[in-house]
């Protein structure tokens, strides 16, 4: 086990109190884990879920990582200067905290996230008994009011867009406006989108893709010395579904967009974020750098050539300009062609344990 891992966002985790994960995140600590936090809040909590972060590493003495770092929301663009500062206090205290983010300015998760938390306590049945209580349901749009307009698109139902729409997949890639256009909606603005997103909640829920973040954010949090590159990807099979682009193009975007086109980061810094410093934070002593005695990972890529083709309305991309890829000294695509061969192998943290 590489240590304890919260979503502090979703149900079950969201309903856990500070001081319970503080004392799971002790036990990780003793076996020599880390703590790696989805926040509780990424839109007008943030600060609030920053600090609660800084408090478990503190209180549990145990090394932090922030998933996907963001600012999510228009009210909190540019909160990011206050959020890192406060990791970089935290660091000059003695604390031990990083963290990551994805290059894209939209994020993605499910429905549940559009709703107060208590409205989604006990289950789909309760849920339903609240939505057809007249004064409960006004005190739950009143909630999402907030929710939406804080944190996932305000009024544009335009930057929700769904992934996976079960009660009707021929939705999958476009937009709640979309949805509510075709519904016969003569407006498109907030209290369409919470009438619409309590009626396909109730039938099962969705998967969307929240157009919600600002690029200078972006930008300032990869710039930031602590800060690696991930994916927060879905591990597709190649034309199913309709996932996030991140799951494609992620890193192949740092290169092309953030590196040779915006000029934001340098090469070695954005390939750094991708390689030593993930595999030197979670405890990979034989990974992530090219020398003698390591294992062989190594990605050769054209930074001239280098790029993500994979966007919200085409996800199923492949990246193009690497041409020769090897993982565990095996060659996995040579060429630019995949060999077929699946050399790779689970890892193990310094918490892992033999089972007995």
């Amino acid at each position: 086990a590489m240590g304890l891992s919260t979503g502090l966002l979703y149900v079950p985790a969201n309903y856990a109190e500070t001081e319970e994960v503080i004392e799971l995140a002790k036990v990780a600590r003793e076996l020599g884990g880390i703590y790696v936090s989805h926040m509780r809040n990424e839109g007008a909590g943030l600060i609030e879920s920053v600090a609660e972060v800084i408090r478990i590493a503190d209180e549990a003495d145990i090394p932090a990582q922030i998933n996907h770092h963001k600012a999510a929301g228009a009210g909190q663009w540019g909160w990011s200067e206050h959020t890192l500062a406060m990791i970089d206090s935290a660091n000059a205290d003695g604390l031990n905290i990083v963290h990551d983010l994805y290059p894209y300015t939209a994020g993605s998760t499910g429905s549940s996230v559009l709703f107060p938390q208590w409205a989604l306590a006990g289950g789909p049945e309760a849920f339903r008994e609240r939505v057809e209580d007249p004064e409960t349901r006004a005190q739950m749009e009143d909630e999402m009011r907030t929710i939406w307009r804080t944190d996932w698109g305000g009024d544009d139902l335009a930057r929700v867009q769904f992934r996976v729409l079960p009660s009707d997949p021929s939705y999958n890639g476009r937009t709640l406006a979309d949805y509510a256009a075709d519904r016969g909606f003569d407006r498109m603005d907030i209290e369409a989108g919470i009438d619409l997103a309590i009626e396909l909640h109730e039938g099962g829920g969705f998967s969307a893709i929240y157009h919600i973040m600002d690029e200078a954010d972006v930008i300032r949090i990869m710039q930031h010395p602590l800060a690696m590159i991930e994916t927060d990807g879905d591990n597709v099979g190649f034309g199913e579904g309709f996932p996030h682009p991140r799951s494609y193009g992620a890193f192949a975007r740092v290169l092309a967009r953030y590196v040779r086109e915006l000029e934001v980061i340098s090469l070695e810094e954005a390939v750094k974020k991708m390689t030593s410093m993930p595999a030197l934070w979670l405890g990979q002593d034989e990974r992530g750098v090219i020398a003698p005695g390591m294992l062989a990972d190594i990605a050769v890529f054209d930074p001239d050539v280098i790029q993500d083709m994979a966007s919200y309305t085409e996800p199923h991309q492949y990246s193009v300009g690497i041409e020769h890829l090897l993982v565990n000294g095996i060659p996995v695509i040579t060429k630019g062609a995949l060999t077929g061969d699946r050399p790779g192998r689970w890892l193990k943290g310094p918490a892992a344990r033999p089972i007995s």
